[in-house]
């Protein structure tokens, strides 16, 4: 092993809740350190929503006017399509408007808004990101409490970073939680995903996400700036089936589902433009061992459906700063150090939004995905258009729970700064 030195909370993984905590922490004073396996932030399909709360709190450290300049599109409404160019509005983010600062989701590359919140927490003294560095185990102490991590540089160097707290934010996948032994609880999905891009024509607007459901299949379209993204979603298990089918199979499959997508899906040149997306729900019992705490979805994979994950996670990673940076602090000036108890705070706050997000998405499995993907649904449900068509109001009800949710969380008062403008 190398050399081993010292932080006061390292963050594992440097997607949205990482750079969020990493953030925060640093403006309050705390020596924090991210490490981020990768070289850079480009990587394609992941979670690229940017939600009301999410701006808000952009707004609140800042950096609302740099967000701004970035590319982007918004979207304003979920909306079905329902035949001869006419579409059903069943949530519609204008509705939000007095509620909210932005009532709408910007569509934004994940790695531009990375890249802005690390060059945010760049400018703080307090923190380091460290790219191309893999945690591959957990550190204790005597009393097997965890005492930072182990970690792998790319190019093969070994270190050990001791720390008063690790954070996971390493994702579904996180190495840590599985070297700390944390129980998860699993529930079952349906489908699986997969995504790719097709283009976007000069002039086309598409303000609106649009599910289509046909009968075994559904998809999504997320208008992006210059392109479509698309979700295509089928039974869970089927990734080797469509891929032996090949590409010309699975273009006929997106282009009967949309047919006003048929005259672009010749872009996918081959099953490797094709990405897929193992779905998985599950949710820790407990989100901390004695050192470490999971946020996000380290804590809890949530389903694409309403793609609140991002949003989710960012919100656990406000609610971890705002709850841990005072012991964090005390902890270094001689204080106690975090506790069991102060991490299990974070758990207590961020469960209920949680648990109804994710019941919410087991309803919608049950309700829509599971019988449209049987052949027992075509369309939206009847009373979805019913509610949507005689009362336009309730468009605002699915708006507020994908771009507001339960308990949003707002900046602490020592993370909070005045407008940056735009370079």
């Amino acid at each position: 092993m190398g050399t081993v030195e010292r932080t006061t909370c390292c963050v594992v993984g440097g997607g949205p809740a990482g750079m969020v905590l990493g953030l925060l922490l640093a403006r309050a004073g705390v020596e924090v350190t991210v490490l981020e396996k990768h070289a850079d932030f480009l990587r394609d399909f992941r979670g690229d929503t940017v939600h009301p709360t999410t701006l808000d709190l952009l707004d609140e450290l800042g950096l609302g006017e740099r967000f701004d300049a970035l590319p982007q599109s918004r979207m304003e409404e979920v909306a079905f399509p329902v035949g001869d160019g006419e579409s059903l509005v069943v949530g519609d983010f204008r509705r939000l408007a007095g509620r909210v600062a932005h009532p709408y989701v910007a569509m934004v590359p994940q790695w531009d808004l990375l890249d802005l919140l690390a060059d945010a927490a760049e400018a703080e003294p307090t923190f380091t990101l460290r790219r191309s560095t893999e945690v591959t185990d957990l550190r204790r102490d005597a009393a097997g409490r965890v005492s930072g991590v182990a970690y792998r540089t790319a190019d093969g160097a070994t270190g050990e970073l001791a720390a008063d707290l690790t954070v996971a934010c390493d994702g579904r996948g996180s190495e840590a939680r599985a070297r700390a032994g944390l129980q998860v609880v699993d529930f079952p999905c349906p489908m699986d995903a997969w995504w790719f891009r097709l283009p976007r024509h000069a002039g086309e607007d598409r303000p609106a996400l649009t599910p289509r459901i046909g009968p075994g299949r559904m998809a999504v379209v997320i208008p992006r700036e210059g392109y479509l993204q698309v979700a295509s979603m089928s039974a869970k298990g089927r990734d080797a089936e469509i891929r032996a089918r090949g590409i010309e199979a699975f273009r006929a499959d997106v282009a009967d589902l949309a047919p006003d997508l048929a005259d672009r899906v010749d872009a996918l040149e081959s099953m490797d433009d094709v990405k897929f997306l193992d779905v998985r729900l599950d949710r820790l019992r407990r989100w901390h061992v004695e050192g470490l705490l999971c946020i996000g979805d380290a804590a809890h994979a949530m389903s694409p459906i309403g793609g609140v994950g991002i949003n989710l996670a960012v919100q656990d990673a406000v609610a971890a700063a705002t709850l841990l940076a005072e012991p964090l602090l005390g902890g270094r000036r001689g204080g106690h150090r975090v506790t069991g108890a102060d991490l299990d705070r974070v758990r207590r706050r961020r469960l209920l939004p949680t648990i109804a997000v994710q019941t919410l998405q087991r309803l919608m499995h049950r309700a829509i995905v599971t019988p449209a993907l049987e052949g027992r649904m075509a369309g939206p449900p009847r009373i979805v258009r019913r509610l949507a068509a005689t009362f336009p109001s309730v468009t605002a009800v699915p708006a507020y729970l994908i771009g507001v949710g339960l308990r949003p969380e707002r900046a602490p008062d020592f993370a909070r700064r005045a407008p940056v403008t735009a370079a």
